[in-house]
């Protein structure tokens, strides 16, 4: 019988195997919704907007793996805990690029999210990257932080006295956006500035839209005005960043940003350096990565906070014990906000905002000492289900409750059941930015306002790769005991530890269209 190589793990199969079953001998064990039909497979009653939300009501009713089959591909899906942490295990799984982020390669080729495992640019960008997050980076980073949340927060000031409503999602990517900008690449998009989205974002949210959309689509040559329009996307992504980086090289060198670490820095070990072309795909990854998933974030977070006005008052309350008077808080203070963290971490919990990743099989291996996988077969996991797993977290999965992150909760808790940032090797190498940030801009709100939710806001979920509620509008009203007028940083932090005393700090440059 003749062979063919497929294309998704370069296995070499007979002819005639179907890939939609590549890699899973017994595929027909694994459970998958009723009234298949042809073509459309269980598309019938699905939703081409929330696919992630449809593969929710299908893991409730059909357990902790299930297969979903769309015009002829099958995908499989794995939420249980105890099958998340076999999945886990670096020695017989790694990550697989497919489905949604094999459609970003367009956008950014082999930059760190999207680099197949083989592809050597990973480990160099790592390696060379990896310092740009430490703790002294990170410590350069917070008055920057701080610069952005204070622009958000003259803002909402303003909106809260005229009485008008904010768009939290809206305002809290224009705050992510320039944070990852100006910390990052010395860089000012003037989102605050802005009645509308800067173009960068709209050309974001366009490329996610149609990476999300190539996923369900059954003749993606069909869709050309889509195409082209995606086209034109990348290509104002690229003249971007191309323009930041010639503007960084004219100017001889910022003081040791990523950017900085992107241009001038060797591997330590094998001396190679970052190609241009390469550069501006790790560029283009930090800039939508570091600010879509964690506004995500912000927001969910924002609107279990105004619903629940006791777990509100509660994180007020350690932040006014925490920070005191402290006009701006120092870096170290924020670590110290463990239940605003918590509140984080449970609304990361509900709503991943990056809600699933894939694993595929280094070897020939048996899933859960049942389900065969040979070499490169792989599964999505579903993080927003295995966030639900009863057996984890109990019957009241869907209730908002931080305290399932106190730290009795967490040791008792099964592992690997909690995955906002992925896993392993390959799991997000900003998350450590993300947190601090996050946390960091929800005590600053907290201290300041109370938030009033739209009585008729229900919770809507758009989906574009990463998730973000859609249409949150919330009242606020400044708190009665003012905050302490703003100081200069260096006045009101703590004294920097002597690893922080030289830590750089970046110039930063106004964005043009």
């Amino acid at each position: 019988m003749a062979e063919t190589v497929s294309t998704t793990t370069g296995d070499v199969l007979p002819k005639g195997f179907r890939s939609a079953e590549l890699g899973w001998p017994a595929l027909r064990r694994i459970p998958h919704p009723p009234y298949r039909i042809p073509l459309l497979g269980d598309l019938l009653g699905a939703s081409r907007r929330t696919p992630l939300q449809d593969s929710l009501r299908y893991a409730r009713q059909l357990g902790p793996i299930f297969r979903r089959k769309a015009f002829g591909r099958e995908f499989v899906f794995v939420w249980g805990a105890e099958l998340t942490a076999d999945m886990a295990d670096e020695a017989r799984f790694a990550k697989h690029v497919g489905l949604g982020i094999a459609n970003l390669r367009p956008v950014v080729g082999d930059a760190l999210f999207t680099a197949y495992n083989h592809e050597p640019n990973w480990q160099l960008a790592h390696d060379v990257l990896a310092p740009g997050f430490s703790r002294e980076a990170m410590a350069a980073y917070h008055p920057m932080m701080l610069d952005v949340a204070e622009r958000l927060t003259a803002h909402w000031d303003r909106e809260a006295a005229a009485g008008r409503p904010v768009d939290v999602p809206g305002d809290m990517t224009k705050l992510t956006l320039e944070t990852i900008a100006r910390t990052g690449f010395g860089h000012d998009f003037g989102s605050f500035e802005r009645d509308r989205p800067h173009p960068f974002v709209t050309a974001m949210v366009g490329t996610l839209t149609y990476a999300q959309r190539l996923n369900i689509l059954p003749f993606p040559g069909l869709w050309k005005g889509a195409a082209r329009q995606n086209e034109a996307d990348i290509a104002y992504l690229d003249r971007t960043v191309d323009a930041l980086v010639r503007q960084r090289r004219a100017g001889g060198g910022g003081q040791g940003d990523l950017l900085d670490r992107m241009l001038d820095t060797a591997h330590p070990a094998t001396g190679e350096r970052l190609s241009d072309e390469n550069i501006r795909r790790q560029v283009v990854t930090f800039l939508v990565a570091g600010h879509e998933t964690t506004s995500g974030a912000l927001s969910f977070a924002l609107h279990y906070l105004s619903l629940n006005p006791r777990i509100a008052a509660r994180a007020r309350a350690e932040v006014d014990r925490v920070w005191g008077g402290t006009p701006m808080p120092g870096y170290d203070q924020v670590a110290k906000l463990r239940y605003v963290r918590r509140v984080l971490d449970e609304a990361l919990r509900l709503w991943p905002t990056a809600p699933a990743f894939a694993r595929e099989a280094r070897e020939d291996t048996v899933l859960g000492g049942e389900h065969p996988m040979r070499r490169g077969a792989w599964a999505l996991i579903l993080t927003a289900m295995l966030h639900r797993d009863p057996e984890v977290w109990g019957e009241d999965a869907e209730r908002f409750d931080p305290d399932r992150f106190d730290a009795a909760a967490v040791r008792g808790r099964a592992p690997h059941a909690f995955k906002p940032f992925g896993t392993g090797a390959r799991a997000c190498i900003g998350r450590q930015f993300a947190l601090h940030e996050a946390t960091l801009v929800l005590g600053l709100l907290l201290r300041r306002y109370d938030l009033r939710p739209d009585p008729a806001y229900r919770l809507r979920v758009t989906e574009r790769l990463t998730l973000m509620p859609d249409g949150l509008r919330m009242g606020l009203e400044r708190r009665t005991a003012p905050v302490a007028p703003r100081e200069p940083y260096a006045a009101s932090a703590p004294a920097p530890a002597p690893e922080e005393a030289s830590a750089p700090r970046c110039p930063v440059h106004r964005a043009g269209d």
